[in-house]
């Protein structure tokens, strides 16, 4: 797992101020927003894991709760993106070419985090009798659509996946199959309940998939940060 390090290393460490705080909020995103949304999901009346999805928790008295998570956690998967701009640039900048995952993978994941962000702002409607006294069926309200539009920040991580994994592929394999893994298995996770069927198996599959691909954020920007210095 040394591509990153090893191509970042040859050029000497980006010691911008500032970069490592950049990075560190990447580490951070992903443990805040699942402990975040797991405490409320274990304990909320009327929330159950295999029928209502996560977005649903910005609903209720306590809604406020999961919005700002959704908001925090955007806006840290925002600064990170620019972190990982400058390292991945310092590869340009030394006269190494510059490569797609160069050129789209922070974007991509500036995109990702301000979805998060409008997912907040423009919650989800409430859903299957959550929270308690909802009906079981309910219509789609403007904020509910927006909210779901949001769902095109889920295909630039993807996107950004696949290609941070084509960089990774030269010198690591362990990498590149673990950035393309957690990326594939998260859009057919997002593919499954974008279409609606809602049911108890697809909800599950995407919680997982959720857990895949917030551990695999967290320990790319771990290594980002790591190869940095």
């Amino acid at each position: 797992m040394s591509t990153l390090s090893s191509r970042t290393r040859s050029t000497g460490s980006d010691s911008r101020p500032g970069t490592a705080a950049l990075l560190a909020a990447g580490v951070l995103a992903g443990p805040l927003y699942v402990t975040v949304s797991l405490a409320q999901a274990l304990s909320r009346p009327g929330f159950d894991l295999t029928r209502h999805p996560w977005s649903a928790l910005a609903n209720g008295d306590l809604g406020w709760i999961q919005v700002t998570n959704l908001i925090v956690t955007g806006v840290l998967v925002i600064v990170f993106a620019i972190g990982l701009g400058r390292v991945l640039t310092k590869r340009e900048r030394s006269g190494q070419g510059r490569d797609a995952a160069t050129r789209w993978a922070p974007p991509l994941i500036t995109v990702y985090g301000a979805s998060l962000v409008v997912a907040g702002i423009f919650r989800a409607d409430p859903v299957a009798g959550f929270p308690v006294g909802t009906p079981a069926t309910t219509m789609i309200s403007g904020h509910g659509m927006v909210h779901l539009m949001a769902r095109v920040g889920f295909l630039c991580l993807t996107a950004a996946c696949l290609l941070l994994a084509r960089r990774f592929a030269p010198a690591s394999r362990a990498w590149a199959v673990w950035t393309a893994g957690a990326g594939i298995v998260f859009l057919g996770a997002f593919v499954g309940i974008a279409s609606g069927a809602g049911s108890r198996a697809t909800i599950v599959t995407f919680v997982a998939a959720v857990l895949i691909i917030w551990t695999w954020f967290t320990t790319f920007a771990l290594h980002v940060l790591r190869s940095s210095h």
